[in-house]
């Protein structure tokens, strides 16, 4: 059986480190007013990419469980 730090270690740093990057270039692109929300089209991508970063952090943590237990 693989341990936590060969499984879910990497996924933590992953999407924590990642995520911290993430975060700040969305912060970074709101203050620099690069997306006017007022645009239906801003707020459309602006949703995408979020439901995108967690959309695959969902799908990544499922295929270690199946790793794992099936």
């Amino acid at each position: 059986m693989p341990t936590f730090a060969n499984t879910w270690l990497p996924f933590i740093y992953l999407y924590g480190v990642g995520g911290a990057f993430f975060l700040s270039g969305m912060v970074l692109i709101k203050k620099a007013n690069a997306v006017n929300f007022e645009k239906k089209r801003h707020r459309y991508w602006w949703k995408v990419t979020i439901f995108g970063f967690f959309y695959f952090m969902v799908i990544h943590a499922l295929m270690i469980l199946a790793a794992l237990y099936l």
